[in-house]
C-alpha cells in the first residue's frame, strides 16, 4: 500500500501574526496530528519543498520539524524528509480511552443547583471592535509603558531572579514586591504593615474569596452595600452566611442601620461601587466603633484610589484603624492592567498565616515571573510614570463625558469626587438597562447594566454605568448622543 503523501497546500502562514513562523508551521502539524487530518506514516513535504511553497528560509522549516520531531510529533525519513510519528504522543491517550463509554452526565444532579447567584457582568471579548466602548475597568494600552514592562520582565528572567522566583511561594511571597507594598503603596493610603501582614493573590476577587472563607460559615450574618459589585454579593451568599445588603445614600453605608447580629460588614468607603459615593470621616468613625463595640469585622475593598486627578482620595479607613479589625484589599488591576490579576491582602498576621495556608489549597500562589516583574515596575518608578499619563487624559476624558451627558440631559446618579474612571447613570423610568445595553450594540456602542449591582431585584433596572478609560477621548461626544437617542426609541416603543 502506498504511503500517503501530505500536501503543503495545508500549510498557510499569516505573516500579520505576531507568532513567529516557525510556531505556525508548528500549529499546523500539530492540530492536525490532534484532530486525526495527519495520520501516523503521513509524508511530509520536504523542507526544500514547503520553504519554496510558503516562500520562507528552508532553515526556518527544517528548525520546525526538528522541534516537532523532539517532541515526538514526527519522525526523520530521510536528510531532509520528515513524516508523522508511527506513534504520536495522541495515540496512547486514545488507546486508554478507547472502549470507554460516552454516557451523557445529568449535571444538574452533579452540581450545586444554588451555585450561580448573581447576574454576570459579561463584557464582549471582542469589544476593542467597537468604536464606543464605555466599558468600565479596561485599560487603554496607548498610556502604559509596554516597553518598560518588557525591560522588567527580562530583569525577572536574570539568572539570580530567575532563582528566586523559579522557586515554590507558597510559604511567602516576592519579597521585593511585599516591600513596595509596604514602604510606598499601603503609606500613600495611610496604612502602616509589616511584610507578615501581606498576602499577595490573584486580584482583589481572590483576597475577597479567601476573606469570606476565613469568617463566614452557615449561620454568620455579613452586611454588604446595596447596589453592590455582583461579585462581592456572590462570595457572601455562597459562603452560607444570612446577607443583608444595606441601601447606599450619597455619603456610602449608614452604619447606624446595621442589624442586630452582625460578623463582618463588605464596604467600599473610599469609592462606593458602582456609585462613586465616599464615605465620610463621621461614618467612619461611627463604623469603626460599632465594630468594636459589637465585636465584628469590617472588610473594605479600596479599588481605583490611583485615579484622583480632581481632588486627592481620601485616606482609606484602615488608617483609622486601630485594633486590627480592618481586613484591606488592595489590586494593580485599575493602575497596571486587569489582566494582570495581582492584589493585596492587608491583615493581623496571624489572619495571613490562615489566609496563606488556604491560598496554597486554592492556587498555591500567584506566579512568580509576575510578581517579580511587578516588583521592578513599580520600585524603578514606570508605574507612577503610568499613573501620571493616566491621570492626565483620564481628567480630560471626565471633562469631556461630563459635559456630553449634561448637554444629553442625562442623570448622574454618581461618579467619585477624586476622580475615577466611570459615571453612573439613571435613566427614566420605565427604562430597562439590559435592553438598552443589548440594543446599543447596533450603534457601536458598549455599556453596562445595573442590573448585576441590585441581585434581589425585581423588575428591569434603569440604572447603567458609563466607564471611560476604554473608549477614545474624540469618540465619547457622538457615542453619548448614540446612547440617548436609542434610549429615546425605546422609551417611545415602550
Amino acid at each position: 500500500m502506498a504511503q500517503a503523501t501530505v500536501s503543503e497546500t495545508i500549510f498557510f502562514l499569516d505573516r500579520a501574526s505576531r507568532i513567529g513562523l516557525q510556531a505556525q508551521i508548528r500549529e499546523t502539524v500539530v492540530s492536525a496530528v490532534l484532530s486525526g487530518r495527519l495520520q501516523p506514516g503521513a509524508q511530509l513535504p520536504s523542507t526544500r519543498k514547503l520553504a519554496e511553497y510558503l516562500n520562507i528560509s528552508r532553515i526556518t522549516v527544517t528548525l520546525a520539524y526538528q522541534e516537532l520531531a523532539s517532541q515526538g510529533y514526527v519522525e526523520t525519513a530521510s536528510r531532509s524528509s520528515y513524516r508523522v510519528a508511527g506513534n504520536p504522543p495522541t495515540t496512547v491517550l486514545e488507546a486508554a480511552v478507547s472502549g470507554v463509554g460516552a454516557d451523557e452526565i445529568d449535571w444538574s444532579m452533579k452540581l450545586r443547583s444554588s451555585f450561580i447567584v448573581a447576574k454576570q457582568m459579561r463584557k464582549p471579548l471582542d469589544w476593542r471592535r467597537y468604536p464606543y466602548p464605555f466599558l468600565y475597568g479596561q485599560m487603554d494600552p496607548s498610556l502604559f509603558d509596554l516597553g518598560a514592562w518588557r525591560d522588567c520582565a527580562r530583569r525577572a528572567l536574570a539568572r539570580e531572579d530567575f532563582e528566586l522566583m523559579a522557586g515554590d511561594f507558597a510559604a511567602a511571597d516576592d519579597v521585593q514586591l511585599v516591600n513596595y507594598i509596604c514602604s510606598r503603596t499601603l503609606p500613600s493610603r495611610g496604612i502602616r504593615a509589616t511584610p507578615d501582614e501581606i498576602l499577595v493573590t490573584v486580584g482583589a476577587q481572590n483576597a475577597l474569596w479567601i476573606v469570606t472563607q476565613l469568617l463566614l460559615r452557615q449561620g454568620a450574618h455579613a452586611v454588604c452595600e446595596n447596589p453592590c459589585h455582583p461579585d462581592m454579593s456572590a462570595s457572601l451568599k455562597l459562603s452560607g452566611a444570612d446577607v443583608t445588603a444595606i441601601d447606599v445614600d450619597k455619603e456610602g453605608l449608614p452604619p447606624e442601620v446595621l442589624p442586630a447580629k452582625v460578623d463582618a460588614v463588605f464596604v467600599t468607603p473610599s469609592h462606593h461601587s458602582p456609585t462613586g459615593a465616599t464615605m465620610p470621616v463621621e461614618r467612619r468613625a461611627a463604623l469603626l466603633a460599632a465594630a468594636a463595640g459589637r465585636d465584628f469585622i469590617i472588610v473594605e475593598d479600596d479599588y481605583e484610589f490611583e485615579m484622583s486627578f480632581l481632588a486627592p482620595p481620601s485616606p482609606a479607613l484602615k488608617s483609622f484603624d486601630r485594633s486590627g479589625r480592618v481586613f484591606y484589599i488592595g489590586s494593580f488591576s485599575k493602575s497596571l492592567f486587569p489582566g494582570l490579576r495581582l492584589g493585596y491582602l492587608v491583615a493581623p498576621a496571624p489572619v495571613i498565616r490562615e489566609a496563606r495556608a488556604l491560598r496554597a489549597l486554592m492556587l498555591r500562589h500567584p506566579p512568580g515571573h509576575l510578581q517579580r516583574t511587578a516588583a521592578y515596575f513599580l520600585a524603578l518608578g514606570h508605574h507612577d510614570a503610568v499613573l501620571h499619563r493616566m491621570r492626565g487624559e483620564y481628567h480630560k476624558r471626565h471633562i469631556v463625558m461630563a459635559e456630553a451627558l449634561k448637554r444629553e440631559g442625562f442623570t448622574i446618579a454618581g461618579s467619585s469626587a477624586f476622580g475615577g474612571t466611570s459615571f453612573w447613570v439613571e435613566g427614566p423610568d420605565g427604562l430597562d438597562a439590559d435592553l438598552l445595553m443589548n440594543e446599543l450594540k447596533q450603534d457601536g456602542v458598549l455599556i453596562e447594566s445595573g442590573s448585576p449591582f441590585f441581585p434581589d431585584a425585581d423588575g428591569p433596572c434603569r440604572f447603567f454605568r458609563m466607564g471611560y478609560s476604554s473608549i477614545p477621548r474624540d469618540n465619547i461626544a457622538e457615542g453619548v448622543v448614540r446612547v440617548r437617542a436609542r434610549m429615546n426609541r425605546l422609551l417611545a416603543q415602550a
